[in-house]
C-alpha cells in the first residue's frame, strides 16, 4: 500500500509539474464540472467553480455539450447505481480525452475518497485524483495559488432564487447499510456565524429559499457547542432579511431536538416541511438495521410531529430487501405506509455496500428478483397514496414560487416541496406577466397522479 501510494504521489507530481508549466495558456480556457449524487457534492463543486473562476477560467457545469480543454468529474459513491454513474461518467471523459477533444481530467468527490488507489490503477487517463476534502488542492496544482475558497466563491448552478445550504458533513450514527461514515467521517458542524455569513450572502445574489442540507442536520452543533443547536441556527437564519423559504433535510428520528419544531410553528419563513428517513418499521429490521429505534417510537414521533406542527409535509426513504427482511417485516412496512400516509416517500432496494456493519456481518439473502418485487409493490401504494393527496388539495388557495417557464406552463412549487425530488404546480401561461424566482398565490386547478394544477390569483 505505501509502495502504491508513493508511485501515485510521484505521478501526480510529475503530471502537476508539466501543468504548471502550461498555466498561462490554461487561464484562459473552458473546465467542464460534472456533479454527480446528492446535493451535498453540488455545493462542493459550486465552491471548487467559483475558485476557478476567481482565477480567470471559465466554467460550466453538466453541460450536454462540454467544449473545455479541462474537466472536473465530482464523483458519488453512495450505493452500486451511483457508482456506476460515476464510473460511466469519468469514462465518457476518458473517451474524449483518447478522441483529443479534452486535454485533462480530474476527479474528486466521494468515490475516489473511498476508492483512491483502485481507481488510480484501472482508469490512469486521470490526470488527477481528489477526495471529498481536498479537492481545493486542484486549482493550487495547476496554479501555484494557495488561496482558498470563501464565501462569496460560490459560483451557483441552481435558479438564482434557491440554493442549497450545507451546515455540515459527515456522520456519527453509523446504521448497518451506509457507507457514507466511511467516506466523510465524522459529524463536522460549521461555525454558527459562517454559516449565518452565508446565508446573508446568499440573499444578497437573489436567493430567496434555502434548502438546508446535512448528512444528519438534527445532530448540528454537538461536535462545537456539546449540545444540538439546529434550532438555534433555523431560528436566526429566518430573522436575516430577505430570507422568504427555509427548507429542511435529512433528519435522524432518534433524539430529535424537538425545540425545532417550536421554531417551524412560530418562524412563517421556515417551510412545514420536515425529510426525515425512516428505513423501515418492523422492529426486527429497525435493529438489524442499527437504527436505535423502534417501531413504537417511530409512530410516536410521527404523531408527535403532526400534532405540533399542524399540516407538516413529511418525506421519507424507505428500504427494501434489507437482509434478513421477511414477507412478514415487508407486510408490516406496506400497513404502516398504508396508516402513516407520508405526504412524500422515496424508496430504494438494499445493495451491500463494502466496509459496512451489514456486508461483514449478515448474508444478503433476498433475492435481487424479490427486492425490485417488494419495491415495485411499495411504490405503487405510494402512488395511491400521493394521488389521493393531490387531489385533496384542489380547490386550495396556496403561495407558490416559479421555477421556471416550460413550454405553455409556469412550474412551481409550494412550501411543501423540494426542487426536483417533490410535486410541482403546473400554471398555464396564458400571456400572464408571471416572474421566475416569484412567490404568488395560486389557486389549486387540478391534479394528477404527483403534480397539480393551478392558477394565479395574485
Amino acid at each position: 500500500m505505501q509502495k502504491q501510494t508513493n508511485q501515485s504521489e510521484q505521478r501526480r507530481f510529475e503530471v502537476n509539474t508539466n501543468l504548471k508549466s502550461q498555466v498561462s495558456n490554461l487561464k484562459s480556457t473552458t473546465v467542464d464540472f460534472f456533479s454527480l449524487g446528492c446535493s451535498k457534492n453540488l455545493v462542493d463543486s459550486e465552491k471548487l467553480m467559483g475558485l476557478f473562476e476567481t482565477h480567470g477560467f471559465h466554467v460550466t457545469h453538466d453541460s450536454d455539450d462540454p467544449q473545455g480543454e479541462i474537466a472536473v468529474v465530482n464523483t458519488c459513491g453512495f450505493i452500486a447505481d451511483a457508482k456506476e454513474e460515476s464510473i460511466n461518467t469519468i469514462l465518457e471523459m476518458v473517451q474524449r480525452k483518447a478522441e483529443g477533444k479534452l486535454k485533462q481530467l480530474y476527479v474528486m468527490g466521494c468515490l475516489s475518497e473511498r476508492y483512491l488507489a483502485d481507481l488510480e490503477a484501472e482508469i490512469p487517463e486521470v490526470d488527477g485524483w481528489y477526495g471529498k476534502f481536498n479537492y481545493e488542492q486542484l486549482l493550487e496544482d495547476l496554479t501555484h495559488s494557495t488561496q482558498r475558497s470563501t464565501l462569496n466563491q460560490r459560483h451557483l448552478t441552481t435558479p438564482s432564487h434557491y440554493a442549497y445550504l450545507k451546515i455540515s458533513e459527515g456522520c456519527d450514527r453509523h446504521c448497518a447499510y451506509c457507507a457514507i461514515p466511511l467516506m466523510t467521517g465524522h459529524h463536522k458542524s460549521r461555525p454558527m456565524e459562517d454559516i449565518l455569513d452565508e446565508v446573508r450572502w446568499l440573499v444578497s445574489q437573489g436567493v430567496k429559499e434555502l434548502q438546508v442540507i446535512a448528512q444528519e442536520l438534527t445532530y448540528y452543533g454537538m461536535d462545537l457547542y456539546g449540545e444540538q443547536r439546529i434550532a438555534q441556527l433555523i431560528e436566526q437564519m429566518a430573522d436575516v432579511d430577505g430570507v422568504r423559504w427555509i427548507r429542511l433535510h435529512y433528519a435522524y428520528p432518534t433524539h430529535f431536538p424537538w425545540d425545532l419544531l417550536r421554531v417551524m410553528r412560530e418562524k412563517q419563513n421556515v417551510c412545514k416541511y420536515l425529510d426525515v428517513a425512516l428505513q423501515h418499521i418492523s422492529d426486527h429490521m429497525l435493529s438489524r438495521m442499527r437504527r436505535h429505534i423502534t417501531r413504537q417510537e417511530t409512530l410516536d414521533f410521527i404523531d408527535r410531529v403532526r400534532r405540533e406542527v399542524p399540516g407538516i409535509h413529511l418525506r421519507t426513504t424507505l428500504m427494501v430487501g434489507f437482509p434478513g427482511e421477511t414477507e412478514e417485516d415487508f407486510e408490516q412496512l406496506l400497513d404502516f405506509t398504508r396508516s402513516a400516509r407520508f405526504e412524500r416517500m422515496g424508496a430504494f432496494a438494499y445493495s451491500e455496500e463494502d466496509g459496512t456493519y451489514a456486508a461483514s456481518h449478515y448474508e444478503d439473502d433476498v433475492p435481487q428478483e424479490v427486492k425490485e418485487q417488494r419495491l415495485s409493490r411499495l411504490m405503487r401504494l405510494q402512488q395511491r397514496i400521493s394521488a389521493d393527496m393531490a387531489e385533496k388539495k384542489v380547490g386550495q388557495l396556496m403561495d407558490v414560487i416559479i421555477d421556471r417557464r416550460e413550454g405553455d406552463y409556469y412550474v412551481g412549487r409550494t412550501e411543501y416541496s423540494s426542487p426536483e425530488v417533490d410535486p410541482e404546480v403546473l400554471i398555464p401561461c396564458s400571456g400572464q406577466d408571471v416572474k421566475e424566482g416569484e412567490i404568488y398565490k395560486v389557486r389549486m386547478t387540478g391534479a394528477e397522479e404527483f403534480d397539480l394544477y393551478g392558477e394565479i390569483i395574485s
